[in-house]
């Protein structure tokens, strides 16, 4: 389990941190970042015109702690552009883990781009055309400075992160210039609230612009707490760091104790949603999700429902980034895992029994590792689990996703009855998706899947920003359902168990 804070920061607020106005000379500016108050890193960011073309390059490094154990993870976003913000490329580095992340993008001839991809040492390049009016850096400047400044307006863009190279609909609403205090002294600006649609929500940040479209404060929530960005010299940039301990503020209180013989048994779960973020949870063959009204939701997992979730897609096969299952170390390992499996579900629950025991260091100082990574280290907690039992069901022929969500721990981080960030994984086993879990050894129904992807740390990170706004309220056992929950018919109990019958 992770925090990838830097997979959020950039997407949501580099871009338009990082622009720059036409007749600023070339500068390097700095940016102190603030987490509940304490100060746990900063932002470089440098500008370089030349012949016309813009070059932004924008450094944030982080410093958290982790049970005690720091980490220590850092972002470099760079944006290439033309005098009136059109994309010319862009590149990234990103440090989580023992290797940099890293992709590199060229427009060729033929007006699309070469996008280089390296993580875990495993080189990948594709062809990407530019997606419609999607804005770098100094796009999105252009974009809030043609927007103006008047009070009760509002506009829409889309901003593309070259980290994760997502893009994200933005809508931005102008609520009136503020003086607003800085480390450097007050300053007039523009108070602009950004409204992002993401894959499983939205999510809400406030910028403070001045009047050449670059901001200078910004505030959004994340897990529960203010995370600001503010701009100041170097010196204020640059003072020591107060890690905070992300663990434990990525936690969720359980409403109840869940012992053993309760989580083997399905369960249903009353969970209330605050910051008008919509539906978080994703709906699986295993579990099922129905609005109770307003913010509340009602959570069933253990019952087994093939149909819900739509089959595989080739990408669910396929190897990528982050699951490198087509390395012929991952195909080695995996066929000597499975070795006398006479069916997939065979396989795939040797695998989950041969990767519970591979990892055997917990390297609680990574940020997010692909699986080349971890089968070369042996480290890691969640995450690393997921990346590399799902690269070995790929390289095996067996569809495969990671799963995000929570899962509930009796006790942590000094704390007791908790639901905590979590990964494990989907195969698709007769004609159904199961999930497996290696890093805690089974799938059990107190595990609350949030999103499903191919292994990117983006989709982890978009989740784990949901949990400062979720509340469980109720969790109700299976013997336990002939009381409705929020007034919801019960459903019948089901006798699948907590694998739906089948999973590990």
């Amino acid at each position: 389990m992770r925090r990838i804070l830097l997979a959020l920061v950039p997407a949501f607020w580099l871009g338009t941190l990082g622009a720059a106005y036409a007749t600023v000379p070339d500068q390097t500016d700095w940016m102190t970042v603030l987490l509940g108050g304490r100060k746990v890193g900063h932002i470089q960011i440098e500008r370089e015109r030349q012949d016309g073309i813009l070059t932004t390059t924008q450094m944030l490094a982080l410093d958290l702690s982790r049970s005690g154990k720091p980490m220590h993870l850092g972002n470099m976003s760079r944006s290439v552009e033309g005098p009136a913000g059109e994309p010319l490329g862009f590149a990234a580095r990103t440090h989580m883990s023992s290797m940099d992340s890293t992709v590199e993008a060229r427009p060729d001839d033929s007006g699309r781009y070469q996008v280089t991809t390296t993580v875990g040492g495993q080189t990948r390049t594709v062809l990407m055309g530019w997606p419609g009016n999607a804005l770098l850096a100094e796009g999105q400047r252009l974009a809030t400075v043609a927007a103006g400044r008047q009070a009760g307006s509002s506009y829409r863009m889309h901003e593309f992160d070259p980290s994760s190279q997502q893009v994200i609909d933005v809508r931005v609403d102008i609520l009136g210039d503020e003086t607003v205090a800085l480390p450097g002294g007050a300053m007039r600006l523009s108070h602009q609230r950004q409204t992002l649609s993401l894959a499983h929500g939205r999510q809400t940040l406030d910028l403070w612009v001045d009047d050449q479209g670059i901001a200078r404060k910004g505030l959004m929530s994340l897990l529960g707490q203010p995370l600001e960005m503010l701009a100041c010299d170097r010196a204020c940039a640059m003072a020591p760091n107060q890690p905070v301990d992300m663990l434990r503020a990525a936690t969720v209180d359980s409403p109840r104790w869940l012992p053993a013989y309760v989580r083997s048994v399905p369960m249903r779960y009353r969970v209330h949603v605050s910051g008008n973020i919509g539906q978080p949870f994703i709906v699986t063959d295993e579990q099922n999700v129905t609005p109770l009204g307003g913010d509340d939701w009602m959570i069933d997992v253990g019952v087994a429902h093939p149909g819900r979730q739509a089959p595989p897609q080739p990408a669910d096969s396929k190897p990528n980034a982050w699951l490198q299952s087509d390395a012929p170390a991952i195909r080695r390992l995996a066929t000597t895992a499975v070795r006398g499996a006479r069916d997939d579900l065979q396989r795939m629950r040797r695998m989950r029994q041969f990767v519970s025991a591979y990892i055997t260091g917990h390297g609680l100082d990574v940020g997010y590792a692909s699986a080349l990574e971890v089968l070369r280290s042996r480290e890691g907690d969640c995450t690393e689990y997921a990346v590399l039992l799902a690269a070995m069901a790929r390289a095996q022929g067996i569809p495969a996703r990671v799963v995000s969500g929570m899962v509930y721990v009796d006790r942590f981080g000094g704390a007791s009855r908790l639901f905590i960030p979590h990964e494990w994984v989907q195969a698709w086993v007769d004609g159904r998706w199961q999930s497996f879990d290696s890093a805690l050894k089974h799938f059990d129904s107190t595990h609350l899947a949030l999103a499903s992807g191919d292994g990117d740390p983006w989709h982890f990170a978009a989740t784990t920003q949901l949990f400062g706004n979720l509340q469980i309220r109720q969790a109700v056992a299976d013997m336990d359902l002939s009381t409705p929950v929020g007034g919801a018919p019960a459903a019948p109990a089901g006798n699948s168990g907590s694998n739906g019958g089948r999973g590990g």
